[in-house]
């Protein structure tokens, strides 16, 4: 008997010894639970950016198929009813909405988090960073749809898990974004600790800080109609110290995606136009027309010429129409489609028209709006390697609101999405009369925001239905955003 007595301690002992570290001892070190910043970021930075930009899959390409139609850079010679004529399919609000808030919002959240001085791996560039990114994600977001959760997103699994987060008004979500954008600046120093798996500036914090304050130029500029002495404020603190508020002011420090000749991490217009062989796509005969017109060489790079011509064709052409001019409209240019052409976020272009536009508002009285006009269209022309006109700035003429925004239109070619905002904004440049073959949907209103997805109507109800009438509208593509000057 105690024989067995003594070989049933042994087992228990044995069972014992075995499972006190059964936690450390049960981790796959290939399935790790936490993952941190360094690994976190590229991934954050590639799925956010690529899907801005680009996305790859059909009806959810909200650049291709959405704002570059709508700003008239495009146009489509077949499926017109995929975004030329304003309609788009259900996957087109659904699929971003999912994916800006979960492949990018979530991570930088998750490495602001882990990066924190209370976090698991302090690091206060990481988290500087994530605090950009996370302000600039917010910001596309809320641009739009308007109204979004906003101060109780990201808390799904937080201690007190939120699963029907509250929305918030655009107007808020501005204030927090231009907030946290002077802290990031703050955060972000270059004698701080270095940083890995930055696809965008490469480990450099002085330029994160540049483009931290040139976004916040950017969302200052966006709201100063609706709130100047706020806006105005704010730009004159940035431009007062260029020491402690650096801004983008050279094509070096653009902030531009590095795109690879590897798959996941190419080009994702290359990977649409080229690799899947879709022509579905030629150059607008509203850029076309104004570039021509203006002398302007940059059509060299922006589309492929015909019959040593740039010619487009207009949008919204029905599609027995559109596909006539398959051969005979411009197609987009390489730089754009090549395999490891850039993404890009913010320019030094974009930043000097901002601030031309600033001291014709009367919201800034450093420097001279005809300085920074000049300054923005050299460079976005040297962007691409290319020297303006000699007659370019006489052609263009005097220095006008309308002209800087116009201006901003042609050097946002690509980025289309902000050019959408800013026309949403602004009502500029003004677009020609609808050819009269064209047939559009949504009243023929140019879309003025993304309806809301449907996952929120069946999860989220009472939050989104307070959500749009912060709005001030109905959820539909004719409801104007709250910066919206006209």
């Amino acid at each position: 008997m105690k024989k067995y007595i003594l070989l049933s301690l042994a087992l228990i002992l044995t069972a014992t010894s075995c499972t006190e570290k059964f936690d450390e001892m049960n981790v796959d070190p290939n399935n790790p639970t936490k993952i941190s910043a360094q690994y976190l970021l590229p991934y954050a930075l590639e799925r956010s950016i690529d899907r801005y930009w680009g996305g790859r899959t059909r009806f959810e390409r909200l650049n291709l198929d959405g704002a570059m139609l709508w700003m008239q850079y495009l146009s489509r010679n077949i499926y017109s009813n995929e975004g030329d004529n304003y309609g788009i399919s259900p996957a087109m609000q659904n699929n971003n909405w999912q994916a800006f808030f979960n492949d990018g919002l979530v991570n930088f959240q998750r490495i602001i988090t882990e990066s924190a001085p209370e976090g698991t791996a302090p690091n206060a560039n990481y988290e500087g960073v994530a605090l950009v990114m996370r302000s600039w994600m917010f910001s596309v977001i809320t641009d739009l749809w308007g109204a979004i959760p906003y101060n109780d997103a990201l808390k799904g699994t937080a201690g007190d898990a939120i699963y029907t987060p509250a929305y918030d008004s655009q107007e808020k979500i501005y204030e927090a974004l231009l907030n946290d954008l002077k802290i990031a600046n703050e955060k972000l120093s270059v004698s701080g600790p270095a940083i890995s798996g930055d696809i965008v500036h490469n480990g450099n914090i002085l330029r994160w800080k540049k483009f931290a304050n040139s976004l916040r130029l950017r969302l200052a500029n966006r709201q100063a109609a609706k709130k100047p002495t706020e806006s105005r404020a704010i730009m004159n603190e940035i431009l007062s110290d260029p020491t402690k508020y650096p801004i983008i002011t050279a094509n070096a420090d653009n902030a531009v995606l590095r795109s690879t000749s590897v798959l996941p991490s190419n080009n994702e217009w290359h990977q649409v136009l080229i690799q899947e062989s879709r022509t579905d796509w030629n150059i607008s005969s509203t850029l076309a027309d104004k570039m021509n017109a203006l002398g302007d060489t940059r059509i060299t790079v922006y589309a492929n010429p015909v019959g040593g011509k740039y010619v487009g064709h207009a949008n919204g052409l029905p599609d027995a129409i559109a596909t006539t001019y398959l051969a005979t409209s411009s197609t987009v240019g390489s730089a754009f489609t090549k395999i490891d052409a850039p993404s890009v976020l913010m320019t030094a272009s974009e930043v000097n028209l901002i601030l031309a536009e600033a001291v014709l508002d009367g919201d800034i009285t450093v420097g001279t709006a005809k300085g920074y006009f000049e300054a923005g269209i050299t460079a976005s022309f040297d962007q691409y390697g290319l020297t303006v006109p000699a007659t370019y700035f006489a052609t263009v003429g005097a220095v006008t609101r309308a002209k800087v925004l116009e201006q901003k239109w042609l050097a946002l070619y690509g980025v289309g999405i902000e050019a959408w905002t800013e026309y949403r904004r602004t009502g500029l440049p003004e677009m020609p009369a609808k050819d009269p073959r064209s047939v559009f949907e949504n009243d023929g209103v140019l879309p003025t925001r993304l309806p809301y997805p449907g996952s929120e109507y069946s999860l989220n109800k009472a939050s989104l239905d307070k959500g749009i009438a912060l709005n001030g509208g109905a959820d539909n593509m004719k409801t104007k955003l709250w910066w919206a000057e006209k």
